[in-house]
């Protein structure tokens, strides 16, 4: 990562946005539950009810770095903390230690028919492995283990080393394998870390590292938005760190300015998308959820900006990502800004502004703002024996790039 890029004043903006992000997730969330919404709308009557457990995950995160940073006094911090792991552990429906993807915020049920999701169960384990590394708190402690050595990762994986995107009590494991790069790094880590139920060695080389290379740069990537370069990076600290395949903090600076490169090279079409102003994800649309990125170019890109796209991969290039977070707050103001931070996605071309914002972008913005400010995600979630175990297994050891 670049070093002394951040000035005064990008410090000060980035307190600003974590700030209003941890709103989110403060406001946002049942405090006898713990659960997050998904998604909330700031404009206008909102309706909804149910909870994410990805956007749990993001949410302990976040509440660890508003009892780091004083945003709110330690007490009633730790005690959500307290609540949110008890419902976990006691209460809240799981099979074989994994979660629901989406469950009723104030009763834990499964919502939307949703599947036993694998990967949205790691971001959450790495969200309640964090608060016990930072908390250093007795029945933090001892609830956070045992909800993460419940995890049945030898069941997910008892006839496969391409770990299932999930189970469903109707039909059972999806048809879907994790095979190939994406967010999958944290999963197989953290089973490759668990000492109650851990993933077998050959897990970490069965999936595939494709190379793709645009503009005269070469990186592991696959048909997929941005965020699959952000997510485990969120917590895993590769930095300086590389397996038999890859550095992979380099990979993502490199696929994060590549994405910069081809959002200027559609810049004749939508011209809006310049050096102050670009970046897409997975995200809401005019019509709706879009799984939309590229390079090579995946969903109907239509103009539209997506902040958290900017905002997930600070760490990888800080100075051309605050170039366009300032650019959204100071150019589209209110119409971009709201309590919680940055609306989840905007098109200037066609005057839509997003009136919700999603836990999971949200989520992404605040952790990897602090990140690139002190690294204390990195350096609280990498004290777990299990992250140490995950990487040291898989391979990686510390090199001088």
């Amino acid at each position: 990562m670049e070093t002394g890029v951040l000035s005064k004043d990008d410090d000060k903006f980035l307190d600003s946005v974590e700030q209003a992000n941890y709103l989110f997730f403060w406001e946002r969330c049942n405090p006898q539950t713990g659960l997050v919404r998904d998604r909330y709308t700031v404009r206008g009557a909102d309706k909804g009810g149910v909870a994410s457990i990805a956007a749990v995950g993001f949410g302990l995160s976040a509440l660890c770095i508003a009892d780091e940073r004083g945003y709110l006094s330690h007490s009633p911090v730790r005690d959500r903390v307290l609540a949110t792991l008890r419902f976990f552990w006691k209460k809240m429906p799981n099979h074989r230690g994994f979660f629901y993807h989406f469950a009723d915020v104030n009763t834990g049920e499964r919502q939307w028919d949703s599947e036993v999701s694998s990967v949205d169960t790691a971001i959450l384990l790495c969200g309640i492995l964090t608060c016990r590394e930072h908390f250093h708190h007795e029945e933090i402690t001892e609830l956070a283990t045992e909800i993460f050595n419940r995890v049945d990762w030898d069941w997910l994986s008892e006839d496969t080393t391409l770990l299932p995107h999930g189970w469903m009590p109707e039909i059972g494991f999806l048809p879907h394998r994790w095979d190939g790069y994406s967010e999958l790094m944290m999963m197989y880590l953290l089973g490759l870390g668990s000492s109650s139920h851990p993933l077998p060695d050959e897990a970490w080389n069965a999936w595939k590292r494709t190379t793709f290379e645009y503009d005269g740069l070469r990186y592991i990537g696959a048909f997929a938005p941005l965020f699959i370069h952000q997510y485990s990076q969120a917590w895993f600290d590769f930095r300086d760190k590389r397996d038999h395949y890859a550095d992979y903090f380099q990979n993502s600076t490199i696929a994060t300015d590549v994405h910069r490169r081809f959002c200027l090279g559609l810049g004749k079409q939508f011209p809006n998308y310049s050096n102050d102003l670009w970046g897409i994800t997975a995200s809401d649309s005019v019509h709706g959820y879009v799984a939309w990125g590229g390079p090579p170019a995946v969903g109907p890109i239509d103009g539209s900006v997506v902040p958290a796209a900017a905002g997930g991969s600070l760490p990888f290039l800080p100075q051309a990502c605050m170039r366009v977070l300032r650019t959204i707050r100071d150019k589209y103001g209110d119409r971009a800004w709201c309590r919680y931070g940055f609306v989840d996605a905007f098109n200037p071309l066609r005057n839509w502004y997003d009136p919700d914002v999603v836990g999971i972008d949200t989520g992404i913005t605040m952790v990897m703002a602090e990140n690139v400010r002190t690294g204390f995600i990195w350096n609280t979630f990498m004290k777990n024996p299990e992250a140490k175990r995950g990487m040291e297994r898989a391979g990686f050891k510390a090199y001088t790039p």
